[in-house]
């Protein structure tokens, strides 16, 4: 294949040689003429382990030339790759500037092609750039359309620098978005072959994927790093005690948790998290992530608050209470607090909940209801279709299907439903449905 790459720093140059070495004739275009004279000599523009020889031999092959003329890569290329650069402005915003004026340009280029472009972008991007930014753009210049005369995608690379190359070799996934099959099918053909799963998805997704990927490395080192501070205070090792963590590959490693929905609760996260605050303080550690987890967690709360007073109405009807479907433990649920919020603004609340029955609450559950919501058992029902039947606005805090199923039969079109746990697909609910954040 016929591929231009535009912007020869880690992710541009790396991409270029390993394309090149795979057997595909590739173009690299930048503004830096010191990079290119470089490639055109057979050496690597970026310190990365093993591209002095790689680069070496696929100058000397003849499957790589480079250029400064984007008109001159995209009239002889199928694909074109992008990977400039979009660092931090000032204040902390993404700076578009080379990714802007690089669309300019393509566009015109694209205008002169007869035959439909692919237009990879690779660059980290805001979620939302490809197709609310750089498509007007490209579109205007061009005088085309994306999906006609030329595709637009976005494909975020994985690539860390000093294992750029085996990075690219053996990457978690492929993650393409994009809003047509012909650059899909194009894309499998180029990178179909790597050892990994090849994922479609819109092209927002992916933008935002990029994102979240990054965020959570961020959060996984600062989890690591807070608590090998706490360990040295306390006088533990804390290589034991993440190599200990790292060994459940259940909870901890995996997909567990990794799901929006509401607030977390219970016996157990609340009271660990306020006694490591505690110890933290105890002991002048500074732990800022760990310690926000509350407040971000009370935040979710509040955000439900706000959506069930946007909507004007009174009558608040719930479907849940306990802090997790299956049980009925109210301690620390963060449907109680969100009860108790509703209660101080003058709401009239009903609750059904399958697993809660106040005559058989004992011990500490019992004495979180009688410290926080005293009044609870005036607001259960022993029925779901009562709760239903005198509401105007429902929240659904159960997950189970039981549950889900019976509402299908039960919900009107006149009532608000603000759902908490993300119903599956397959329930459709007559009423106005709004999910917490989705």
């Amino acid at each position: 294949m016929k591929i231009s790459i535009f912007g020869l720093g880690y992710v541009g140059a790396v991409s270029l040689a390993c394309l090149a070495r795979d057997g595909h004739e590739v173009i690299g275009v930048d503004i830096d003429t010191n990079k290119l004279d470089l490639i055109r000599e057979g050496k690597t523009p970026v310190v990365e382990e093993g591209m002095v020889d790689l680069m070496k031999s696929v100058v000397a092959n003849g499957r790589v030339t480079v250029t400064t003329d984007t008109l001159h890569a995209v009239m002889n290329s199928d694909i074109s790759l992008v990977c400039v650069g979009t660092p931090s402005a000032a204040n902390g915003s993404q700076d578009q500037g080379a990714v802007l004026r690089l669309a300019e340009s393509m566009a015109l280029a694209i205008r002169e092609k007869s035959v439909p472009h692919v237009v990879v972008f690779r660059s980290t991007l805001v979620p939302g750039t490809v197709e609310d930014v750089l498509r007007p753009i490209i579109e205007a210049g061009s005088g085309k359309k994306d999906g006609e005369g030329f595709h637009l995608c976005f494909q975020p690379e994985f690539l860390r620098e000093g294992s750029s190359i085996r990075d690219y070799d053996k990457p978690p996934f492929t993650v393409v978005g994009a809003n047509h099959d012909y650059p899909i099918e194009r894309l499998k053909e180029l990178f179909g072959h790597l050892p990994c799963n090849f994922l479609h998805t819109s092209v927002r997704s992916a933008e935002m994927m990029k994102y979240c990927c990054n965020n959570f490395h961020a959060l996984k080192i600062t989890f690591a790093n807070e608590t090998a501070r706490l360990c040295e205070a306390l006088g533990v090792n804390p290589f034991e005690v993440m190599e200990l963590v790292c060994q459940d590959k259940q909870l901890n490693i995996s997909p567990a948790y990794l799901k929006p929905g509401f607030a977390f609760g219970g016996s157990c996260l609340p009271k660990d998290l306020r006694a490591t605050t505690y110890l933290a303080k105890k002991y002048d550690v500074e732990i800022p992530m760990l310690a926000g987890i509350m407040q971000s967690n009370r935040s979710h709360v509040d955000l439900a608050v706000q959506k069930i007073l946007e909507t004007g109405k009174r009558k608040i009807g719930f479907i849940g209470l306990s802090f997790k479907t299956g049980t009925d433990d109210l301690r620390e649920s963060p449907l109680v607090s969100l009860a108790e919020q509703l209660l101080g603004k003058g709401m009239q609340l009903s609750i059904y909940d399958p697993e809660v029955h106040l005559s058989r609450l004992l011990g500490a559950n019992k004495s979180f209801i009688e410290r926080h919501v005293p009044h609870i058992g005036e607001l259960l029902k022993p029925e779901i279709e009562q709760v239903v039947a005198e509401s105007e606005v429902l929240v659904i805090g159960l997950s189970g299907k039981e549950v889900a199923e019976a509402l299908v039969g039960l919900v009107r079109e006149d009532q608000k439903v603000l759902d908490l746990v993300s119903l599956p697909a397959s329930i459709k609910l007559k009423g106005d449905v709004e999910g917490l954040c989705w």
